[in-house]
């Protein structure tokens, strides 16, 4: 779908979020993830985390483990997929974001300090800023500059009037999931983009 997506549009950035690291081999993921930036011509981000939904595990047959043992599997994984991407030939057409999702303090913001470009979560803006301010304790630790990751959380119809708080709290992209198909109501992101346009107008185009 990603690979369609990117062929059928110009100028959006394409990315999951987030695959589960669980579901493919490492070196084919990177693979896949090479192909998609150059059919959309380096517009692929590649979001990945832990995995969590053990129905999709117990259906297809992957071991569920603990959230210990997967958290562990991205780690080695995601090296693994760094040095595919530094290997493969031809090479992807730029460096491919890498966009880590999760909230947890103690490893997952730790794996996002060494290896993600974006980092995603969820909460309120409080949550949101405390979560941030814990990603910039591990950078310090991994030797990482903390402006090098943009911070993206996901808000659904009662946060977007919170917006601006957000942005006071360090949060540089906002995703907007508050709608399930068939029949998507579209209506939160045209909220969330005239915010956007108001925002820029009133701050400069930030």
């Amino acid at each position: 779908m990603l690979a369609a997506m990117g062929e059928a549009t110009s100028r959006v950035e394409v990315g999951a979020l987030v695959t589960c690291n669980s579901y493919r081999n490492p070196n084919l993921l990177a693979d896949m993830a090479r192909t998609v930036d150059r059919i959309s011509g380096g517009r692929l981000i590649l979001g990945i985390g832990s995995g969590w939904f053990q129905r999709d595990y117990d259906e297809y047959g992957y071991a569920f483990g603990t959230v210990g043992s997967r958290l562990k599997a991205l780690e080695a994984n995601l090296q693994v997929i760094t040095q595919r991407l530094g290997k493969l030939n031809p090479p992807p057409t730029r460096h491919i974001p890498i966009l880590i999702g999760g909230t947890g303090k103690k490893v997952t913001l730790r794996i996002v300090a060494q290896f993600a470009d974006i980092w995603n979560g969820f909460g309120d803006p409080d949550e949101a800023g405390r979560l941030s301010r814990t990603l910039d304790a591990w950078c310090a630790k991994v030797g990482r500059d903390p402006k090098s990751i943009e911070r993206s959380i996901t808000v659904g119809l009662h946060e977007i009037d919170q917006a601006s708080r957000y942005v006071e709290q360090g949060i540089t992209q906002l995703i907007f999931n508050g709608t399930t198909g068939p029949d998507y109501d579209l209506s939160g992101m045209q909220r969330l983009i005239a915010w956007r346009d108001r925002y820029r107008k009133e701050h400069g185009d930030e």
